[in-house]
């Protein structure tokens, strides 16, 4: 398929998530960028929740971010938690209230809806999807965020025992799911 053809889709595609996000955020009083925030931070690791990790990953200026966190803040959505050993480190939690506005706004329901209506079970196109974003993310040298489990550092030590082999910090099975700013992905052969 040719590069125009694809950029049309995936540029048409984006459009109407954001306008489906735009949608599932107005009953919250909230845009998509703060949607996209909450996702995030529900989906990364211990390493990866602070204001810094939620900029790069949303690629936004620090002034955006930290206006989309007073809101979120402000509504209770997120709480701010300093770091047990270095106390400059903020670490963004999500509240209950943050977790149910996801569960009710995301994914739109009108894009599970056309998603279901696709053949088979969506492995393929998440096989590809997953490729062209991988390779994105090469050519501007920009942070995998991938799952723990997916990284070269990520260690087995045994039956449900893991470990960061960048920290050194034990991980759960939990841990190893989710999206982490220090992942490296393997490269392959190795």
């Amino acid at each position: 398929m040719a590069a125009d053809r694809l950029y049309v889709l995936l540029e048409r595609l984006g459009n109407l998530l954001r306008t489906e996000e735009r949608a599932a955020g107005l009953p919250h009083g909230l845009q998509p960028v703060h949607l996209q925030a909450l996702r995030y931070l529900q989906s990364c690791n211990r390493y990866s929740n602070t204001p810094a990790a939620l900029t790069e990953y949303l690629g936004l200026t620090k002034g955006t971010v930290s206006q989309t966190l007073l809101l979120l803040e402000e509504k209770g959505l997120l709480r701010k938690q300093a770091d047990t050993e270095d106390r400059r480190v903020i670490h963004l939690l999500l509240t209950e209230a943050g977790r149910a506005v996801l569960k009710q706004a995301l994914p739109p329901e009108l894009f599970k809806r056309a998603l279901s209506g696709l053949p088979g079970d969506g492995a393929a196109l998440d096989e590809s999807l997953t490729e062209l974003l991988r390779a994105l993310q090469a050519a501007n040298a920009q942070r995998s965020f991938g799952a723990c489990g997916t990284c070269k550092h990520f260690q087995r030590e045994g039956s449900g025992r893991f470990r960061c082999g960048l920290t050194q910090d034990p991980l759960s099975r939990e841990d190893s799911q989710l999206l982490c700013r220090e992942h490296e992905g393997i490269t392959p052969g190795h």
